[in-house]
């Protein structure tokens, strides 16, 4: 049986609050609070998020890692901030049907920048690892 949004809803997982509409279109993607201070955001891969290979496309795990980034650091965030530097490393693809999820760390936190990296993967598979730097905006 395939997975749903609404799995992922069930195990705890929701929206973000803020309306994303480029997010929204091409995901939705989800977060949750792990409990322990950290957040996981995840998304069900559909036949739309594929390229023509029927892997998923690399613009949209790329998107979903800068989503991943803010989720990441929500509880050091104090604010908006906005994406000035991203890495990414394709490992593996990930294909229709499965559960996407990304996790990571704050690597360190400064009063006006805040570095991040994480991890997306679908079970025991590492699809991509990333990093970025999130600049606060003050006023």
């Amino acid at each position: 049986m395939a997975l749903t949004t609404e799995d992922l809803i069930a195990q705890g997982y929701g929206l973000w609050g803020d309306e994303d509409p480029f997010e929204n279109l091409i995901g939705p993607f989800y977060h949750k609070d792990n409990g322990d201070g950290t957040y996981r955001s995840a998304f069900i891969s559909e036949k739309r998020h594929c390229n023509t290979s029927g892997a998923l496309h690399g613009g949209l795990l790329m998107s979903f890692a800068d989503y991943a980034l803010f989720s990441i650091a929500k509880k050091e965030l104090e604010g908006r901030c906005v994406t000035v530097g991203f890495n990414s490393e394709f490992v593996s693809a990930g294909m229709e049907g499965e559960m996407i999820e990304a996790v990571g760390e704050v690597v360190r936190a400064t009063r006006s920048l805040l570095f991040v990296r994480g991890t997306i993967f679908s079970a025991d598979r590492t699809i991509l690892t990333f990093s970025g730097i999130l600049k606060r905006v003050r006023g």
